[in-house]
């Protein structure tokens, strides 16, 4: 992980239709022009205050209190004068500080591990660390293994940390609790609670699909509207609307892994249903097809067939402008991605330019997607 560094989603509009409205307090104000200030210098790079008045449309008197207190605390640092400037005192150039800012993340979501790392501002990965999974669903054998590798990678930090971010399999709650997660043998873990406290750092969690979505929107440059599809051991999805990233009554949106694509049977899915699109997409599904004989080709066809029915209301519903899969490139790259564009475009009105990528973000997606988190619940960085 290479890149520039990572960003996040701005915070939920307030809802409408209440009576009255709500008072704008100061300290509201600061709060969000403090965020704009620090997105700003994050996605622009080093800038002077002249520059973060300009692209902010905030006084630079606001801008230069702002940039004071962000460097009393530690978050923003000055980087000198820049080169070649017009004549007279040279403007001092402010960034955030990259590398000395470090989170942790973690993405639960493999199958045969935990996997985590620290990662600085900048995008470089400091350390990493795996630890097995427990064999079988004991929840608290589960639970203890992340713990131990959030620990670890506490330790392994070299600056200070932000934060941490965990991308789990399973339902979260807005307050970090993992409602239910039955791969991990969890109901109702409250494990942003039990990492805070072990880990002594602000943590955020959310759901591995949502947190590759984020990382799809901030570094990938998906755009709005757009939903992620995940391919791997199962199939979950995440889904942008107008910015910001979809929650659902349930906290469960994106959730087609277990939507029925057909009404020929088909295979049985591991939740005891048969035709899901899980049980036809999933890279499992698909190898145990391939090893019992069936043409490559076919399948992959047959497995892109389905993903499209799945994606054509959904794409006709919410109008969305672009589909983005994340997963083995062997598998979903070429015939499945074709065959599921074709039928998506032949079933969905109004959408025939729809475009259907793979993600470039590789196997860290939902680590990038946990710094992501922190970004967005630490500094509001949009």
């Amino acid at each position: 992980m290479n890149e520039p560094g990572v960003a996040a989603i701005a915070a939920r509009p307030t809802p409408a239709g209440r009576a009255g409205r709500s008072k704008v307090l100061p300290e509201h104000a600061r709060a969000h022009n403090r965020s704009l200030v620090l997105s700003t210098i994050f996605h622009g790079g080093a800038m002077s205050r002249a520059d973060v008045a300009r692209s902010t449309g905030l006084t630079r008197v606001t801008v230069s209190e702002l940039v004071a207190d962000l460097l009393e605390a530690g978050l923003v640092r000055e980087h000198g004068t820049r080169p070649g400037g017009r004549p007279g005192k040279p403007a001092i150039l402010v960034d955030v500080d990259r590398e000395g800012l470090q989170c942790i993340a973690l993405d639960l979501s493999e199958a045969d591990e935990y996997r985590g790392a620290v990662i600085d501002l900048a995008g470089t990965v400091i350390a990493r660390r795996a630890v097995p999974r427990p064999a079988d669903r004991d929840g608290e054998a589960a639970r203890a293994a992340v713990t131990a590798l959030a620990s670890e990678l506490r330790h392994a930090a070299t600056g200070r940390v932000l934060g941490a971010g965990v991308g789990t399999p399973g339902i979260v709650s807005p307050d970090g609790v993992v409602l239910t997660a039955p791969n991990l043998g969890w109901t109702r873990m409250p494990l942003e609670r039990l990492l805070r406290e072990d880990l002594g750092v602000p943590v955020h969690i959310a759901n591995d699909a949502d947190a590759a979505t984020l990382a799809e929107h901030t570094l990938g440059g998906a755009g709005d509207d757009f939903m992620l599809v995940t391919v791997g051991r199962g199939v979950g999805a995440g889904v942008f609307i107008r910015g910001s990233l979809a929650r659902g009554s349930r906290f469960s949106p994106g959730e087609i892994g277990h939507v029925t694509v057909g009404t020929d049977g088909g295979p049985e899915c591991g939740c005891g249903r048969r035709g899901c699109l899980e049980s036809w997409l999933s890279i499992t599904s698909l190898d145990a097809r391939i090893a019992a004989g069936a043409p490559r080709d076919e399948v992959l066809r047959d497995a892109g067939e389905r993903l499209g029915i799945a994606l054509a209301p959904v794409v006709g519903a919410l109008d969305l402008s672009e589909i983005v899969l994340a997963g083995p490139a062997d598998h979903l790259e070429g015939v499945l991605r074709e065959t599921a564009v074709a039928t998506l475009r032949a079933r969905a009105f109004l959408h025939d330019d729809v475009q259907v990528r793979m993600s470039a973000q590789g196997d860290d997606i939902v680590l990038r997607g946990a710094v992501v988190l922190v970004l967005r619940g630490e500094l509001g960085v949009s």
